[in-house]
């Protein structure tokens, strides 16, 4: 496989764009090839690098005495989720909102109110400008949802995301989702500067430290494979609780990989990832999911149905079923996107899927 593409220039962060410590990140190709720059993955051919906590640890006395900050209170709504993620299984749903339209997040928010347990909000290659998480978080909470926010460490330094920990804990967000993210030469806007001056394991860690619900994302397809799950491990000693099943091919494939990791000693909770594809544009958004996966045939199976809508929620709603038979599941992220125009749609939608799946499971 490394024969196919140049060597990386140096192993761990010394070579890697995003400067991770604890990577590799989502995005390695199935060839091995970096996300962004024309040669391997410097985390290839590396064991998973052991936690030894974050960067900001052995100094934090002088930090804290250079920048006096009282330690916010633990989101309530945090406990909650975890206490309803021991009672049953969870429906989250990806939330298709247009960026930075509140008119938008309002109408898609009364859409799934009622029928998921919470919407998970990050950002995505077309839209890299959102509304920050915890105004989001804020907004989203008003509008009758519990947030399941995404942060990354590509758009702003330690400094900002220990402050922005703090405002989603304010804002009383249910779950933190910690990315590095992808690189700002993929998606919308290449022109802004990259910063990750940290990556997903070490935002983990620092959300973790506030009290947050924290979910991380593993993509059990990308290179190196066998080295996924131990990957795993080392982010939940960092803090986090669950993790977010990126597409694997199918619910074999990802019964697999939490088995691997529970073998391994990881007792996280797995949300796999469920595709949900109810048109032309949202499964031309999900092709362009890094990583993507999908089960042999399900694209094609929903976009040949006579009505593609209903053979989607049907899809997603059977999938779903599947992935919550697996041993150490406890929910199911629905997820995708809707193209311009056709978000309130996709709300609805989810909000089908999440209700076929509770009749289902009851």
């Amino acid at each position: 496989m490394l024969g196919e593409l140049p060597a990386p220039p140096a192993p761990g962060t010394a070579g890697c764009p995003k400067h991770m410590e604890y990577g590799p990140c989502g995005g390695v190709g199935s060839t091995g090839r970096c996300e962004v720059a024309d040669h391997a993955c410097s985390f290839l051919t590396l064991a998973p690098v052991a936690w030894h906590g974050s960067p900001a640890a052995s100094d934090e006395h002088a930090r804290m005495e250079a920048d006096p900050a009282g330690a916010p209170s633990p989101p309530r709504a945090a406990q909650r989720l975890r206490d309803l993620m021991r009672e049953h299984p969870i429906v989250v749903a990806d939330f298709p909102a247009r960026a930075l339209d509140g008119a938008s997040l309002a109408e898609c928010a009364a859409a799934v109110a009622g029928s998921v347990d919470a919407v998970l909000a990050g950002d995505a290659g077309t839209a890299r400008v959102q509304f920050p998480p915890a105004y989001r978080a804020t907004l989203l909470r008003h509008a009758g949802v519990e947030p399941w926010m995404g942060v990354n460490a590509r758009d702003r330094n330690r400094v900002a995301l220990e402050g922005e920990a703090a405002a989603l804990a304010h804002a009383d967000a249910a779950g933190v989702h910690c990315i590095t993210g992808d690189h700002t030469r993929i998606g919308s806007r290449p022109d802004a500067a990259p910063v990750f001056d940290l990556d997903s394991t070490e935002l983990a860690a620092l959300m973790a430290g506030a009290g947050h619900l924290v979910s991380v994302a593993e993509a059990p397809l990308s290179p190196p494979v066998d080295a996924r799950p131990g990957r795993l491990l080392v982010k939940q000693q960092a803090g986090a609780e669950v993790c977010f099943v990126n597409h694997a091919g199918g619910a074999a494939n990802v019964a697999t990989f939490v088995g691997q990791a529970r073998a391994l000693g990881v007792s996280l909770g797995f949300i796999p990832c469920v595709p949900v594809i109810v048109d032309a544009g949202s499964a031309a958004l999900i092709r362009g999911f890094t990583s993507l996966a999908l089960p042999e045939g399900y694209l094609d199976v929903i976009l040949a149905a006579k009505d593609v809508r209903a053979a989607g929620i049907r899809a997603a709603i059977d999938l779903s079923l599947r992935m919550l038979d697996i041993p150490g599941v406890v929910g199911v992220d629905l997820s995708g996107g809707a193209a311009a125009g056709r978000e309130l749609d996709f709300a609805r939608a989810e909000a089908e899927i999440a209700q076929g799946i509770r009749e289902r499971v009851s």
